[in-house]
């Protein structure tokens, strides 16, 4: 008994860990579209680039895993396009063939949560979500010539453009956020911001229950049956 209770003391204290990792590094992403066509018709391939951005400013480093882009349809249909990496960091591009309809637009962003891009109308045109105003970049420049939509060349200024006057309303698709660490960055991380406090209460009641049954029990008092818990298969 006392084994069973170190053990689920145990599994509690690394899954509150596993569950602040994220928060703790900046576990939330957005997804930027390239320019994209004014109207949409359906049984036409279209390609579509995005980038997924860590903090709406910077690529992810190290093995994001699958992206793309996923419709679902007012019926509960669901496409997804997978992306495919290109050249510049956290730029993907796929291609879409969307039947007539009204889809919803998600980002698929590897490791974190998918993103709420907008709404795609076809025949017509997709409707993007309103970007935040700006975003606070760390003044390093991650790309050359070709680069995400909005974003300054040069790398000088620590405050990324989100979207250019000049730009189309297509072209950027990220959705309101609040600073890493706050509500928003742990919801995006997939997971309720009381989560890590249930997980915190949930072990140091079992370490207080195994403490209890520890000292009603003598020092020198053995189980009646060592057996009694033992599960023997046959066969």
């Amino acid at each position: 008994m006392r084994r069973l209770l170190f053990v689920l003391s145990a599994t509690l204290v690394l899954a509150a860990g596993w569950l602040a990792a994220p928060a703790n590094a900046g576990g939330w992403a957005m997804t930027y579209l390239d320019p994209l066509p004014d109207r949409f018709q359906s049984g036409t391939t279209y390609t579509v680039g995005f980038w997924v951005l860590q903090h709406g400013t910077h690529p992810f480093e190290g093995d994001l895993g699958k992206t793309g882009l996923r419709l679902t349809a007012a019926d509960g249909k669901v496409m997804t396009f997978d992306g495919t990496a290109r050249p510049e960091a956290g730029h993907y591009v796929t291609s879409i063939a969307v039947p007539e309809g009204t889809w919803k637009v998600e980002g698929i962003q590897g490791l974190f949560k998918e993103h709420d891009v907008g709404t795609l109308t076809v025949p017509g045109a997709l409707k993007v979500n309103p970007p935040p105003k700006d975003l606070r970049g760390d003044g390093k420049d991650y790309w050359g010539a070709i680069r995400p939509p909005g974003f300054p060349a040069g790398g000088s200024a620590d405050r990324v453009v989100a979207a250019p006057a000049s730009a189309p309303a297509s072209a950027l698709a990220p959705a309101p956020v609040s600073a890493p660490g706050g509500k928003a960055a742990d919801e995006a991380a997939g997971f309720p911001p009381y989560a890590l406090l249930l997980a915190g209460l949930g072990g140091a009641a079992v370490t207080l229950a195994g403490v209890r049954l520890a000292r009603r029990r003598p020092l020198d008092e053995t189980p009646a049956d060592d057996k009694a818990d033992t599960i023997t298969v046959s066969g």
